[in-house]
């Protein structure tokens, strides 16, 4: 009995800690900063990279296509701000996002400007 006590336990926290690793991939979304999402979420794509540089303090993130806002982790939004300064986009900012996705926040290990 207490065996297959441990058992079941065992089993359970492989299936728990498992979950968080299944990787999703969101595709071209409009990148934004968390200051102007309000303001710019009907129209994204004016939203443009200057305004997006000066309000990195406000974190990253995407707005999926049922038009909520899904926040980066700290690790995304440093990826987010390095890939908007690399960038040479003045407006339409779009971005791939790999990542893990634990409420409306996402864990990013990858970002890439369209």
């Amino acid at each position: 009995m207490k065996r297959s006590i441990g058992v079941l336990a065992v089993a359970f926290a492989l299936v728990v800690l498992a979950a968080p690793l299944h990787a999703e991939v969101w595709k071209a979304l409009p990148l934004m900063d968390g200051h102007c999402i309000e303001k710019m979420a009907k129209d994204p794509d004016a939203h443009p990279r200057s305004c997006a540089l000066q309000c990195s303090k406000g974190g990253y993130g995407v707005i999926a296509a049922d038009g909520t806002f899904l926040k980066f982790d700290e690790e995304g939004n440093k990826k987010a701000l390095e890939a908007l300064e690399k960038s040479e986009q003045k407006d339409h900012l779009r971005a791939t996002v790999e990542g893990t996705l634990n409420g409306d926040v996402i864990a990013v290990t990858a970002i890439s400007l369209e």
